[in-house]
């Protein structure tokens, strides 16, 4: 018996009737042999920590605009902290911590520069299918699953994947109003007091009072979920954060700009297809030989999945370079 049918092993003996076992994963759409220490989940896990996509997402905006300040939070530091919490639900749980691990950090790959004012000018196609000039990484089908259910219209098949979508809930609204607190938009105090009553008076107080709440209603259950005076408050402290600052604050001022920016980085690019970067030519080629898609369809898809790559900083530098005019100089 090698390493990882030792831990294969060990999950069956250890881990919760409910969870998600290496050894009971569906596997991938293309097979592969086997890993002799490590299991599926912890491979999934390990391709996504060394994708060029998982490595961009330092350079992406979470919410706030090319903030002045190191302390904000990038795409980056998001999914670190939605890995965080996943895993403590999940420990706390008896589920498959690997599994968990590999869904949250990839649960946010192929995300559009600026953040969520990016994400309203461009749809999104989950970035395993351009990693490796178009192969992808091959992840399982439960980590593939979580990441592609992980929003709150998503159902996820796996109490892993749950975790990680009431995580990545968690994650973003206490860091959300922690940035928001920093930036000056408003004070702590300022938070009504209703939601405030209920969840914690502070981030950290928040943070473990909704952990906890998933934590001990799903105990022994089938499927996650939080107690519902929670989740009530909790959207309702959304709701406040939607009305003050997402969509309304001075610090949200500058999107209308990111808006018409990849608008136009878009149609220059359904135009000049040969400037995209070499993988996605190579993309946009390959799908025209295989003749199975509109052409104007595929070329719309291979556009918008370059332009989603792209990093805020490459982003403005590409707009600059096909639309501001260059200085220049008599010979």
């Amino acid at each position: 018996m090698n390493i990882r049918e030792e831990m294969e092993k060990m999950e069956k003996e250890i881990l919760s009737p409910f969870a998600c076992c290496s050894v009971d994963s569906l596997g991938r759409d293309l097979p592969e042999e086997e890993d002799d220490i490590r299991t599926i989940f912890q491979r999934d896990r390990d391709r996504i920590l060394h994708s060029k996509a998982f490595r961009r997402l330092k350079h992406k905006t979470q919410v706030f605009i090319q903030p002045e300040g190191d302390h904000y939070r990038t795409r980056l530091t998001h999914t670190l902290e939605v890995s965080q919490i996943a895993r403590s639900i999940a420990k706390a749980l008896r589920l498959n911590e690997d599994l968990t691990e590999a869904i949250a950090l990839g649960h946010d790959l192929g995300h559009t520069p600026f953040g969520h004012a990016g994400e309203r000018a461009l749809s999104i196609r989950i970035v395993e299918i351009l990693e490796k000039n178009g192969r992808g990484l091959n992840l399982s089908k439960e980590v593939r699953d979580g990441i592609q259910n992980h929003r709150s219209s998503g159902k996820p098949k796996t109490l892993e994947g749950q975790a990680v979508r009431f995580a990545d809930k968690i994650a973003y609204l206490n860091h959300d109003v922690d940035d928001g607190i920093r930036a000056g938009l408003f004070r702590e105090e300022e938070l009504p007091a209703e939601y405030r009553k209920v969840l914690g008076f502070t981030a950290r107080e928040r943070l473990n009072t909704l952990i906890r709440s998933v934590i001990f209603t799903s105990r022994g259950k089938e499927k996650l979920s939080m107690e519902p005076i929670m989740e009530e408050n909790m959207q309702g402290l959304r709701k406040w954060m939607f009305q003050n600052v997402y969509t309304s604050s001075k610090a949200k001022e500058e999107e209308w700009k990111v808006d018409g920016m990849l608008k136009l980085l878009f149609s220059f690019y359904q135009e000049h297809p040969l400037e995209m970067a070499e993988e996605y030519r190579f993309l946009l080629k390959k799908g025209e030989e295989d003749g199975k898609e509109d052409p104007k369809l595929l070329l719309d898809r291979i556009v918008a999945d370059y332009i989603s790559g792209m990093t805020d900083e490459y982003c403005s530098h590409k707009f600059m370079e096909y639309f501001v005019p260059k200085a220049w100089e008599k010979d």
